[in-house]
């Protein structure tokens, strides 16, 4: 018997030396992988040892290739009776559960060690990320304490930038950071596995609405006598760039200022100067509605902001009791502003934005194109709509935003694009309010469509809305 085991033996090892061996478990995260290294796992590869040589994958495969080795994993198995023991298998990950820890501080969150972010389940495909974003930070509104937060953070490898808790979302909102390079849609896939977060968006960036850029007609055009306007005491809230607010025309207007990104020095104030002076500005560029009370939030510089910082400036101006909110500025669709917007109108905030001047074949704009909110294109002092305004359904009603003068951080500029027709807007409807107070959102809403003068094709369009703002007539719409 044992001379036939040897012979066995001898057999099967001659027959082993004509075999190189690759692992049967060499994988490749390659979701395309070239037919070289397909014929090479399979072993068809009419190049034979070309192949052998990219073999790069797996490893050990090329040196392997080169120096002749034999590998023979099956065989051993089957020479020996007690086989080495099986890899212990990995556990799936898991977010951690609810219960958050009693000591936030003690130490990781219970249930073991926290799984590597690559290796993580996501329940949801990736999500596209439409528009501008940061690309390492993620929005979530959690269900859930502080200690809720950490957990989240940790069991997905993010960064706890900011936290606080919204009053127009009504929950937490964390700014998560992403470390590790994951692409935010991945992340955002990634986090629906726990329950804790109820709401998960990428920080958009948005844009100040302001095109490149000769007397303010915007009285006459959209029929508001400027011996009477009026939006005495009326409370207004604008979200832009930073002011100067020793300019003339704002002297006495400011009632409340917040900056929303108080880590960025203010290098620009043209923008947010022009908006609350062409709404509520006094003397010689006096504004819509002289008398408002404007509570001015700086949330914008470059021009530029994220979804965070304009979800903080929102919750001031509704913590300030307006009665507007005019936003002269555009970026995505993001599911979190629109909550915020739905909400603020729920409080009887009438809500102002900024069509766009993305040209006729950008995508709608937010946070106009949400339902509630009054979306303004601009129109010249022929009623002519500007070239380069955003068009669509959402388009609500038209203002003059061409080539008017504006108090400026400089003293007066020319200014143009519908942040400016925005502004009027938010004026004239003060002056609605101031006349009757105890007027709804809905009903000032409706006031305008109905009173508009219509333009371009008849009844609403893509280009005008409804039409020209004529505030006399809406003044007088029961």
């Amino acid at each position: 018997m044992a001379a036939e085991a040897v012979i066995r033996f001898a057999a099967m090892l001659a027959a082993a030396m004509t075999i190189v061996a690759v692992p049967a478990s060499a994988q490749t995260n390659d979701p395309n992988p070239d037919q070289t290294k397909i014929d090479c796992r399979d072993g068809t590869n009419a190049a034979g040892a070309d192949s052998a040589k990219d073999g790069s994958d797996t490893e050990g495969g090329s040196d392997a290739a080169q120096s002749g080795a034999v590998f023979l994993p099956a065989l051993i198995v089957d020479l020996f009776p007690n086989p080495a023991a099986p890899p212990t298998p990995v556990p799936t990950p898991r977010p951690e559960p609810a219960t958050p820890p009693a000591d936030t501080q003690a130490g990781p969150p219970p249930g073991g060690p926290i799984v590597s972010p690559t290796d993580l389940i996501a329940v949801q495909p990736p999500r596209a990320v439409v528009g501008d974003f940061v690309p390492d930070e993620v929005l979530v509104t959690v269900d859930g304490d502080a200690g809720a937060v950490q957990q989240i953070a940790a069991s997905f490898g993010l960064q706890v930038r900011s936290q606080r808790q919204s009053r127009l979302l009504g929950t937490t909102l964390v700014r998560f950071g992403i470390p590790d390079g994951r692409p935010v849609g991945v992340v955002l896939a990634q986090l629906a596995a726990d329950g804790r977060t109820q709401r998960r968006e990428p920080n958009h960036v948005y844009s100040l609405q302001q095109a490149a850029g000769i007397v303010n007609y915007a009285f006459d055009r959209i029929a508001l006598d400027s011996k009477q306007a009026s939006g005495e005491n009326v409370r207004i809230a604008v979200i832009d760039t930073g002011i100067d607010d020793t300019n003339p025309a704002l002297s006495g207007v400011i009632a409340g200022q917040f900056d929303a990104m108080p880590d960025v020095p203010i290098e620009k104030r043209d923008h947010g100067t022009s908006i609350d002076g062409l709404i509520a500005g006094v003397g010689a560029l006096e504004g819509m509605a002289p008398g408002a009370k404007i509570y001015h939030a700086r949330a914008f510089e470059g021009g530029k902001s994220t979804m965070d910082v304009i979800l903080s400036a929102l919750d001031w101006a509704a913590e300030q009791d307006v009665r507007i909110i005019n936003m002269s500025f555009v970026g995505p669709k993001n599911d979190l502003l629109g909550v915020a917007c739905r909400n603020a109108r729920a409080l009887g905030m009438v809500l102002v934005a900024a069509a766009g001047n993305n040209g006729p074949k950008a995508p709608y704009g937010y946070p106009a194109a949400f339902d509630g909110v009054i979306a303004v294109t601009a129109t010249d002092a022929k009623d002519g709509l500007m070239p380069q305004a955003n068009r669509g359904a959402y388009v609500f009603i038209s203002a003059p935003g061409v080539e008017m003068v504006a108090p400026s951080g400089a003293g007066s500029d020319v200014v143009t694009g519908t942040s400016f027709a925005a502004a009027i807007v938010s004026g004239a409807i003060a002056n609605l309010i101031h006349a009757a107070p105890d007027r709804s959102a809905d009903d000032i809403e409706k006031a305008l469509a109905a009173t508009a003068r219509d333009l371009g094709p008849k009844g609403r369009d893509n280009d005008f809305g409804y039409g020209l703002l004529d505030i006399k007539a809406a003044a007088a719409k029961d």
